[in-house]
């Protein structure tokens, strides 16, 4: 098995197994690309690009410091629970200047006869097999795509967001198990189950 070292100058420790599970995110800085601003309004961190707007609440056992071009993040000590906060705010920081300047997608697909979305200005509207169609409306910060009437794509800054959209809309027919009908994740595998056989 491998051994986990540390050097500090000429002294060579052994690393303890809470060491090694660590997460490193938490000590990454976070670097801000052309074009985005980084506000510090109080606790509340401010950041806009080219795909939006974004705020967050940092949480105040956590410090942020911001410079032109770095965002760093750092904590008051090594108990359990700052590290938790430290990774935590780290990670939402970097998703929000990715989601300014990127942006986050996330597609779907629908599969059975005579299922599809319809694009709408409100959002979409869902053909899914039941008596009605189903209206979805997007909130305020996404925007939904049908290239086809069987996929549909979710996009906006707020990563959080869009994984909540992409799922509101799975659920209103998740894909069942036995042919696999209903909107599914793209690259999701659906387990399936064999069907019932007729008596003979």
């Amino acid at each position: 098995m491998a051994s986990y070292w540390r050097s500090y100058g000429d002294t060579v420790q052994l690393k303890s197994r809470s060491e090694r599970l660590m997460s490193r995110i938490g000590a990454q800085p976070v670097d801000v690309p052309k074009g985005v601003e980084i506000r510090m309004d109080g606790g509340t961190m401010h950041v806009k690009g080219p795909k939006g707007a974004l705020s967050l609440d940092v949480h105040s056992e956590v410090n942020v410091n911001v410079s032109d071009d770095m965002i760093t993040v750092t904590r008051p000590s090594d108990e359990k629970r700052h590290k938790s906060l430290h990774g935590l705010t780290r990670s939402l920081i970097a998703n929000m200047v990715g989601g300014v300047t990127e942006g986050f997608s996330r597609k779907l697909e629908i599969q059975g006869v005579g299922y599809r979305a319809e694009k709408k200005a409100h959002g979409i509207t869902l053909h899914l097999g039941f008596s009605h169609p189903v209206d979805y409306q997007a909130p305020d910060g996404i925007e939904i795509e049908v290239p086809m009437q069987t996929e549909v794509v979710v996009k906006g800054a707020d990563k959080q967001l869009v994984g909540q959209v992409a799922a509101e809309i799975r659920g209103v027919r998740p894909p069942e198990p036995y042919k696999g009908k209903g909107v599914r994740y793209s690259g999701e595998q659906v387990r399936r189950k064999a069907g019932k056989t007729a008596a003979v």
